[in-house]
């Protein structure tokens, strides 16, 4: 009997190993990035033993260096965290905080209109910046090599120089006025002036000091000591309100990922402070009542626009800081509260007119990388200074240009945001609390496949995803065809449908005006998308890059 008992003890505990043993593993590594020198980054540093969460370290630092445009450690945003050993998944909340002494009108005149500029320009527009803190957390957390060894590519790219690509001219072409502004900013990114050429090699030695200190120190090199100050001086210098408590006191966040099933496809995606994975699975949650292989493409799409709308109406009423106000998130993505929106659907309501701001850019700013690696841990970031080169300011000596995610927030309510959204009280201003993004990093899988994917492009983001994780849902193309899949968009305010000029044929565009929708092309494009995928069943890993970027999706 007890011989027995032993043997049960036995199976009890090797049966759940061997059982996950036998689960697949990709039999290559793939990296999907903005910028071809972050994804060999990334690939380098799997290369020395590192793991998918030291290589989003190192892709999310060389980002930094190479983007200056989009991202960087005066920035903040989102890690969304796989780990195969467990299947355990997390959300790694970088966002950035608005300042201890930040209040709810700070960006209004005496009579309560939004100052011009005021939310977008200059120190005063910065939150507290999470970027720097999301990496020592992760590499501390969840790598296997230490930071310093993840940030060896980065502080070499940002130290020796990098050639600039022709984007790189193009956005600080873009920026330029702006720019001179901020002498600092100008100083770095502009050559005795003039806008560097392609080819011509770019370095910002204090940007690799930075970068040298927080690999050093950790999360202290960044928010105390020498760079804290320099950075607290810089704003206060220039008119902004940060405290060294503020640096001090910043802390990312372990968040429970937003969840749920589109026909075979199971969602995990980004929680609040971020509307993506809520606004994502309300829409498909709407679109679930339809079936949409059956029907023409014109209803197809307007079906698609009018989930759209609604979820993004329910963005703008109750989405904030959920530390800060109370969001009843397992309602909005209920299947019950679903089908009562499918019954608004019959009647479309004509939303008031409210014209968007514009912004240089707008689209493309903004970054986002994916990564797998051959254990099968994957990563999805979406990270962000906001609008391009953030809010222009740079504090000198720190080679760190700050963000100006502040215009994120809820300025006044009803008044639109750079990117045209407007929100309630609950995205209103308020000290140490995070402003609601449209970042939206995302796995998708089914008994097929693995996808790792997310976009830049503002309030677009979340039907960027939308449309991919369709296409995917549905069984159309594949993942190149998924990040190149021309872009449509409805955001509830304004009443427009954004589109990519391939996205609706000259009927389809005729029959849309027809019902009442006013359509409003993009002629450059937008969007940025990274993508990778496991094909679990063949093994084959593939990693996929937005044509209209200059990326690159490499497997190894």
């Amino acid at each position: 009997m007890f011989h027995l008992l032993r043997i049960l003890i036995f199976l009890i505990a090797v049966l759940p190993l061997t059982s996950w043993a036998a689960e697949p593993r990709p039999p290559a590594a793939g990296i999907a990035s903005a910028h071809p020198l972050a994804t060999q980054a990334g690939h380098e540093i799997l290369a020395r033993g590192g793991n998918a969460f030291d290589a989003a370290v190192a892709v999310a630092a060389a980002l930094a260096v190479v983007e200056p445009y989009n991202s960087g450690l005066g920035g903040g945003g989102f890690f969304l965290l796989h780990r195969a050993r467990d299947g355990f998944e997390v959300m790694i909340d970088a966002r950035e905080r608005a300042p201890l002494a930040a209040t709810r009108d700070m960006y209004l005149d005496r009579d309560g209109r939004p100052i011009p500029g005021r939310s977008i320009d200059g120190a005063l527009a910065a939150g507290i910046p999470g970027t720097p803190a999301g990496l020592t957390y992760l590499a501390e957390k969840y790598g296997k090599l230490a930071l310093k060894q993840s940030l060896v590519p980065a502080i070499r790219l940002a130290r020796d120089g990098f050639p600039v690509t022709l984007h790189y001219g193009k956005m600080t072409l873009r920026q330029h006025d702006r720019l001179e502004h901020f002498p600092e900013t100008a100083r770095v990114f502009f050559h005795n002036g003039f806008i560097y050429g392609a080819g011509e090699k770019l370095r910002q030695p204090e940007l690799a000091r930075t970068l040298e200190r927080l690999a050093a120190k950790g999360r202290d090199g960044f928010y105390r000591g020498d760079i804290a100050k320099r950075l607290v001086d810089g704003v206060r210098a220039a008119g902004g309100i940060w405290s060294m408590k503020d640096l001090a006191d910043y802390r990312v966040i372990e968040r429970e990922p937003v969840r749920g099933v589109y026909r075979s496809v199971r969602i995990t995606s980004a929680p609040l402070p971020s509307s993506g994975g809520i606004v994502l699975m309300e829409t498909l949650n709407i679109l679930q009542g339809f079936d949409l292989d059956s029907i023409g493409k014109v209803q197809r799409d307007e079906t698609i626009i009018e989930a759209m709308r609604l979820a993004y109406r329910d963005r703008a009423r109750y989405l904030g800081d959920p530390d800060y106000v109370r969001v009843d998130v397992p309602r909005q993505i209920d299947s019950a509260y679903a089908a009562k929106l499918r019954q608004e659907m019959r009647v479309r309501e004509k939303a008031p007119v409210v014209e968007p701001a514009r912004s240089a850019g707008e689209g493309a700013n903004t970054t986002h990388f994916s990564v797998i690696d051959r254990d099968g841990n994957r990563v999805a970031a979406t990270l962000s200074l906001n609008t391009p080169f953030g809010s222009g300011f740079m504090p000198p000596g720190t080679g760190v240009v700050l963000n100006n995610e502040m215009d994120d927030f809820v300025v006044k309510p009803d008044v639109p945001n750079n990117y045209g959204l407007v929100g309630s009280d609950a995205n209103a201003v308020a000290p140490g609390k995070r402003p609601l993004s449209s970042m939206t990093p995302t796995f998708l899988e089914n008994d097929d496949a693995v996808v790792v994917l997310g976009t830049p492009g503002g309030s677009r983001i979340i039907s960027m995803v939308l449309l991919a994780t369709l296409e995917f849902a549905h069984g159309h193309g594949g993942p190149m065809e998924w990040v190149s899949l021309p872009r449509f968009h409805h955001q509830y305010l304004p009443d427009i449908v954004a589109h990519e000029p391939r996205a609706f044929d000259d009927a389809e565009t005729r029959t849309l005006e027809q019902h009442g929708y006013r359509l409003e092309a993009v002629r450059g494009g937008y969007g940025n998308m990274q993508l990778v995928t496991w094909y679990k069943k063949t093994g084959r890993v593939e990693a996929a890059s937005d044509p209209r970027g200059e990326g690159l999706g490499l497997v190894k």
